[in-house]
């Protein structure tokens, strides 16, 4: 036999074969840990848009329409027509309506924005005027809860979605499909 460099086997040495331990897999506990953390995540995502949503409430910052419009200077002019008169006091308005702005479309519908005594405001529509057919839910719309921009535009939303502002310049209708319907019109 050879001699031996120090540190080396007198014999030879095949490697260890031996693979008693077996890998564990890791798929499992990897999907596990994913979940966790997603879970986690998701709950603290959560938890701090409700602390944004109460921070935004409490400086008075909602959506224009979860609450009552707050009241207005009250107006002085002529009173609204009397079927609007008629329909305000189904809708609870206070007092008798007068009239705020009126405007009559390129399609002949008159749009009057109305005020009650407690300073709300109110829309109301029909095709082809005062001297037309009120049919409301066909030929005329009554609408509560207007709100006024401050620059003389007033918006109203009615049950199904649409949305109708208008001002003395026109009358822009965003339907519920998000379609935009605008017309012309002039102050009446």
């Amino acid at each position: 036999m050879d001699r031996l460099e120090p540190g080396c086997h007198p014999e030879p040495v095949a490697p260890l074969d031996d693979h008693s331990q077996q890998r564990r897999p890791l798929f499992f506990p990897v999907v596990i840990a994913t979940v966790l953390l997603t879970i986690i995540g998701m709950i603290g995502g959560y938890l701090l848009g409700e602390e944004r949503n109460r921070s935004e409430d409490e400086r008075g910052s909602r959506d224009p329409f979860d609450a009552a419009p707050a009241p207005l200077e009250l107006v002085d002019g002529p009173l609204c027509p009397e079927q609007t008169q008629k329909a305000g006091s189904l809708y609870g308005a206070s007092g008798d309506l007068v009239e705020v702005l009126r405007v009559r479309t390129v399609r002949k519908t008159v749009v009057w924005i109305c005020q009650d005594r407690a300073g709300l405001l109110y829309y109301h529509a029909n095709k082809g005027g005062t001297d037309a057919e009120w049919i409301e839910g066909k030929t005329a719309l009554f609408l509560g809860g207007v709100e006024d921009d401050g620059t003389g535009r007033y918006t109203a939303r009615a049950v199904d979605g649409n949305v109708f502002t208008v001002d003395g310049a026109g009358l822009v209708i965003r339907h519920a499909d998000g379609r935009a319907e605008e017309q012309k019109a002039v102050r009446e």
